[in-house]
Formats: C-alpha cells, structure tokens, sequence
C-alpha cells in the first residue's frame, strides 16, 4: 500500500473512531466491547522466539490496513499483554466469546486471551507436552493429550486437574461444539475412546479399583473416588454388572480425528489408513449420544461390529471440514512410485458418497494441516513439509498452501513454496486470507488469489499460527 493512500485510510479510521466516542459506543457489532487498541479487524499472530529474552509474543495487527502500528505512529505496535507461553504452536479461537485458547509447545502452558480486553491469563501447566488440547465453549473444561506422559488431562482453564486418565500412546482429541463428547485416539492404534464424568452413585460403586469398573473402562480417576473415566468404543454386544454396554472394540484404520454433523448427532472418524501406517483411508459416521460426557446423560448405544457406516476415501484422510451438508476432506495418496501426493476429497453427506476430487499441495502423511473457509466460496488448505511429496520429486508447481474454490470445485491456486505452512486465517468480510508460512506471514486476497503487501505485518522471530479475533463465528478455526 503506498504511503498517502495508508495515511487517508487511518484518517478515515480515525474519524469513525471519533464519531463512535462522540455517540458514547463502546461496542461495534454483536454487543462486543471495543478493545483497548480501537481495532475491529484483529489478526492475532503467535511469535515463537521474538527475541532474545523470549520464546513467545502474541501480536495483533490490524487486518484492514495490514499494518502493525498505530496510524500516526510507527512506535506504537499492538499485542496480548500478560502473555508469557513459550513456542506458541496453536491458537483455538473462540470469537463469539471473545475469548482464544493458545497452547505453548515449549512448556507445555495453556493461556486464555480476553480479546475484549487484549490480555492473557496466567499460563497454567499441563500433564507433559499436550499433542491436542481444547477448550468447551462455556469455558468450563479443558481436554488435553499427552502422548508423552500416555494421559488425557481433564481441566478447568484457569484452575487445577480434575482427573488425570491413563490411556497410553493418546494423541488427537475431538470435541463436539457442545462441548459435551470428547473423542480421543492413540498413535498406531485401530480404535476409538471416549470420555464420560461419573454420577456420584457410579463414584461410589467404582470407588474399588479397576475390579468394580465397566468392563469397557480404560481407567477410572482419581481411583479412590473417581469422577472421571475413559471408554474403549466397544461393540454392545452384552452389558456387565454396572450396567454399561460392552464387547469386541469397534475397528477403525488409524482414527485420528472427528468432526460433529450440524445437527449434534453424528460423529465423523477420520481414518488416516496408509498415511499413519494403516491399510485404507475412511470416514466412519459414530452416534454421539452414546459418547457424550456429562454425569447421566448419554443415551442409546454404539454400532455393533460390522455394522459401523464407512465411507472410503482413497486419496486420504487426515484433516477435514464440514461445511452444511458437505464435507471437505485432505489427506496425503500413495502413487506407484511410492511417493505421495496432496488430494482433496468432497464428500455428499447426504448420500456418505464422494462428490469430486482434486489434487491439491502435498504434505507430510497423516501430519498436521490446516483448513479454514474464507470469503469468495474459497477453501484455503494448509501444508507442511511439501518438498517432500511428488510434485517436487517430479518437476511440478509445488508448494504448501492452496486456494480452492467450493462453487467450481476446482484448484485456483497453488501458492509457489516459500516453507511449512503453519497456520491460516480467514479476514472474513475483506476478501483476504493471513497465512503463516515459512515463519512469516504472508496475505491473500481471496477474489483471484494474489498476493497483498506485507510490508507491514511481518514479524521477528517464527509466525507460527493466526487467528482472526473478530470473526463473527467460532467456525473460523483450523486446528479445532
């Protein structure tokens, strides 16, 4: 942006802000509380290393101008006051409470950032290095996943742990928008488990130790008095003494994450398959009732064996997004030469069938991706490690991220390789999207897929992920 056209622009600015003040507003849309910085398009971006004295920042800049600073002053920047995370790797953002989860990869801390106020709480600890951490949206609980320590932690965000499950190798966790199922799986593993809190009745029966638990329990904590177990998904195939279903384990290829349909009824399991070390990709479609968490409410029962709906998905399935009765699923194919390639797989959820395909960037197998929908029916997909796969190996346009359009259904754009693409945030209502890539970052328009300066928002140290704190939902998301 040339320089006279970026100070018209702040004037402008400035003079809504004024005419806000001047009616005696403190808010500027959905009751939202206007923020210390006056912005209302705020891109949060988590900085690993930013300096020699820290390990982590969070920076704001101001999405509508792409700039960093204040309009009349290049020595005034914006960022998350309180914030003291080291290697912030992902960032839940939650807008329609204003509110952003950011889990530290280099403590293994999780901070909760008040947007309204633009500060963080106090980092709390978690049980080791968490691979997957989440937040319900009523803030009451905290899920996270160690694979280092084998246990899923169960926590308030700002308190301590209310159990501690053991269920060795867990790695990925899902959360149903509700907040009320969880979904966990374990690394190489074929099955699926599930969360549930205890009746205070079924504290008292279970209190014995793992003799008086349900059969299909993994581990009940804390053992004297347990609040807290976690399920193996099991076929219902009989019911022990404690009343709980049980039998042989449902049977997946390597599940490594669920999505919710809109409705709250149906879980879908990705299975990873070949890329994770398996046989064949899929979705598998679970009931949620049967899953869901609170003390005394789940209903119903699982699928029994051979009787769970799968839908294969040849090119992959390690990341997905439901968007109303579709669902876009990305993952990594195995070619006869042994490589693999990026493909994308659109899937009719209304019929569980396969809609289209397309090839999209490569990236690492069954590692992590990002996706997230943006303005000009654009699906935006994120990589890493996409020098790897079979377009560099054979010559082709390669690169990690790629702009795919949901109206054609087909590639715009495969942004040429600049490094992991780590991160990805949809300016929804601007027509541009804010990419972390290489560790810098990097914007998009999302008409054309051209680049848009900047200049002014790049940053020192490692950009890692983004998150745009004033979307109106809590959709625009891509780890979560």
């Amino acid at each position: 942006m040339k320089k006279r056209s970026l100070w018209l622009s702040a004037a402008g600015a400035l003079g809504i802000a004024f005419a806000l003040a001047g009616c005696g507003s403190t808010t500027y849309f959905a009751g939202r509380t206007l923020p210390p910085s006056g912005l209302q398009y705020r891109v949060m971006i988590a900085i690993q290393n930013p300096g020699s004295l820290s390990k982590g920042a969070l920076s704001i800049v101001d999405a509508y101008y792409d700039t960093r600073y204040k309009y009349n002053d290049t020595n005034v920047t914006y960022s998350v006051g309180g914030y003291s995370g080291a290697l912030p790797i992902s960032i839940q953002n939650m807008p329609e409470e204003q509110l952003g989860g950011v889990y530290g990869s280099g403590d293994g801390s999780y901070s909760l950032v008040n947007y309204s106020k633009e500060s963080a709480s106090a980092a709390r600890g978690l049980s080791g290095t968490s691979a997957s951490v989440f937040l319900t949206r009523n803030e009451g609980l905290l899920f996270a996943a160690s694979e280092a320590a084998h246990v899923i932690t169960v926590a308030t965000p700002t308190g301590g742990a209310l159990a501690t499950l053991s269920l060795p190798g867990v790695y990925q966790i899902s959360v149903n928008p509700g907040g009320t199922s969880v979904l966990a799986f374990v690394r190489n593993s074929n099955y699926a488990y599930y969360l549930r809190q205890l009746t205070s009745a079924q504290t008292t029966a279970y209190s014995g130790g793992p003799s008086t638990w349900p059969k299909a329990a993994q581990d009940c904590e804390p053992q004297a008095a347990p609040a807290w177990c976690v399920f193996q998904a099991q076929s219902p195939d009989s019911t022990d003494s404690t009343g709980n279903a049980y039998g042989a384990p449902l049977v997946f290829d390597r599940p490594v994450k669920a999505l919710f349909s809109s409705d709250g009824a149906t879980a879908y399991v990705l299975s990873c398959g070949i890329e994770c070390g398996g046989s064949a990709s899929a979705v598998s479609l679970l009931p949620v009732a049967p899953t869901i968490f609170t003390a005394g409410q789940a209903s119903g029962k699982l699928p029994t064996t051979g009787n769970l709906t799968t839908i294969p998905i040849p090119g992959g399935a390690s990341n997905a997004l439901i968007s109303s009765s579709t669902m876009y699923v990305v993952g990594q194919q195995l070619l006869p030469d042994g490589l693999f390639t990026g493909k994308l797989t659109v899937v009719n959820l209304n019929t569980n069938s396969i809609a289209s395909t397309a090839s999209i960037s490569d990236g690492t197998p069954g590692g992590v991706s990002r996706m997230i929908l943006g303005d000009d029916n654009t699906l935006w997909i994120a990589m890493t490690k996409c020098t790897g796969g079979e377009r560099y190996a054979e010559g082709l346009d390669y690169g990690c991220l790629t702009m795919y359009n949901t109206s054609t259904n087909s590639v715009t754009m495969l942004e040429p390789y600049v490094g992991d693409a780590t991160g990805v945030a949809a300016v929804t209502g601007l027509h541009k999207v804010y990419v972390a890539e290489g560790g810098q970052v990097y914007i998009f328009n999302t008409k054309d897929g051209s680049s848009i300066n900047n200049q002014y928002v790049t940053v020192t140290g490692t950009a890692w992920d983004l998150a745009f704190m004033d979307a109106h939902s809590d959709d625009n998301n891509t780890v979560y």
